[in-house]
């Protein structure tokens, strides 16, 4: 059977995925995933999926790591707008809930699956402008840092060295 028949399990959100879509190699393992969402969730700490010698990763635990942001946008969104917007967001891997009221948008969604840039990056693509004030900027800022910190924490390390 060659690779593009070859059926695995994406190790981000667990889809059964073709052996050749989105594939890497990582420590000598061939990994494949669904969507370019859950390839970049892995790159960025590979041992919240894969774990360690000894050491069960968050994922292969069965965690959840859920994480309610708020949004704020430059202006409220037409009603037909917010529900484009809205379903742009549902199809991420790992969103558990979008509510757009006006200019203000919360959603809950699983760190080990996506990211708050990501769901910004996504926001922003399917229309909706994020607020550019300083403030706004660098409270996503420290969003950001806190959520890698986070993450960084969460992450079983491969050396042998470190334990947890």
């Amino acid at each position: 059977m060659n690779i593009e028949e070859q059926q695995i399990r994406d190790p981000v959100c667990n889809m059964i995925v073709s052996a050749d879509q989105n594939a890497i190699d990582y420590l000598g393992i061939h990994f494949a995933f669904c969507s370019l969402q859950c390839k970049e969730r892995f790159l960025a700490n590979p041992h919240l999926y894969i774990g360690a010698a000894e050491h069960k990763s968050p994922k292969q635990e069965g965690r959840e790591i859920l994480k309610r942001r708020h949004f704020r946008l430059t202006e409220p969104l037409p009603d037909e707008m917010a529900a484009l917007v809205a379903d742009s967001i549902r199809a991420m891997m790992g969103i558990k809930s979008i509510d757009i009221d006006g200019a203000a948008i919360e959603v809950t969604y699983d760190l080990l699956q996506a990211t708050a840039q990501q769901i910004e990056s996504q926001l922003e693509s399917a229309g909706a402008a994020l607020g550019k004030d300083w403030g706004q900027r660098l409270r996503r800022a420290f969003v950001h840092y806190t959520e890698e910190t986070e993450v960084d924490s969460m992450e079983t390390s491969s050396s042998p060295h470190q334990h947890h």
